[in-house]
């Protein structure tokens, strides 16, 4: 629905931050891009797909709402995981609404992370995703348990690769939120630049085209962006830890960047609705994931 900017905002409107929090590859980027109703989280099925921060707005005519995905909880190795980790703890300040995902079927949770949500007294919405993998028995003894570590949550078993049961969830979301005046303009649909978006799409397209520590192991970077009437010229850099990395990125005689690049543009153009000339090239930049001075230069490092 197109909301014009100009409409005056009603009395009864509801505006809040409603933050997704969930252990690695549970589906919190699908569900974000379900509520949004746009692509903007990139999903793969490789953990920590999800490396920043990423908002969605979703706008009604008495009711904003702005979605946060975040990178799944996890016990940080390396100071770029801290960082990802120290989102989501920071995330909770700002949250109206707790959306706690799990896949069905799960057990696993940070204890510490589970009584700091419980303790800020927000509403939480337990959802219990991938339920279409599972049994109706399986999905039944799944709520039992989660609802045991969230006793006043209110429960939904969804899939949302398949988009079941998501209305419910949209209209109890909708219901949570409190009267408040829209925190962006209405017609937003992200607060992060088109660059973002841009280096995103790159990246997805490296989790999904290269195996082990390689997808891990690389940062992308946009160094320019060009727009004209019929053309996007887009330069980007990709940032790698090792020579060893930067060879397989690049593959025998250039073949597998020349692969990603024809893949990373066709998913920018789908982005864009426009045509792209994309130049990719790769930089060794030695243990950059350990470096707190990188790590803010990446972006990893702004006060949410």
């Amino acid at each position: 629905m197109t909301i014009d900017p100009n409409t005056p905002i009603p009395a009864n409107h509801r505006a809040g931050f409603v933050n997704l929090i969930g252990n690695p590859n549970v589906g919190k980027s699908t569900l974000m891009n379900q509520l949004v109703g746009e692509k903007i989280s990139i999903m793969t099925s490789k953990a920590q797909t999800t490396r920043h921060r990423i908002k969605g707005i979703v706008n009604g005519e008495d009711f904003q709402i702005v979605y946060s995905d975040l990178p799944g909880v996890l016990d940080p190795a390396y100071m770029m995981q801290k960082m990802m980790m120290k989102f989501v703890v920071d995330s909770l300040q700002d949250a109206d609404i707790i959306l706690y995902l799990v896949e069905c079927g799960e057990t696993k949770y940070n204890a510490e992370l589970v009584e700091k949500i419980k303790a800020l007294g927000r509403p939480v919405v337990l959802i219990i995703n991938k339920i279409d993998k599972f049994s109706a028995e399986q999905a039944e003894e799944s709520k039992t348990h989660w609802q045991k570590i969230f006793p006043d949550a209110d429960v939904f078993a969804i899939s949302a690769l398949k988009g079941l049961n998501i209305d419910a969830l949209r209209e109890r979301i909708v219901s949570l939120l409190p009267l408040c005046p829209p925190y962006f303009p209405k017609d937003a649909l992200t607060d992060r630049p088109m660059r973002f978006f841009v280096s995103e799409l790159i990246r997805e397209q490296i989790l999904l085209q290269y195996k082990k520590e390689i997808p891990y192991s690389v940062e992308v970077v946009v160094d320019s962006y060009k727009e004209d009437e019929n053309l996007i010229r887009i330069g980007a850099t990709l940032f790698v830890e090792r020579d060893t990395q930067k060879a397989i990125i690049i593959g025998s005689k250039g073949s597998a960047i020349k692969k990603l690049g024809t893949d990373a543009r066709t998913s920018i153009e789908d982005f864009l609705q426009k045509h792209v000339f994309l130049d990719l090239s790769v930089k060794v930049l030695k243990d950059w994931r350990n470096s707190e001075l990188l790590m803010k230069k990446f972006g990893y490092d702004y006060g949410e």
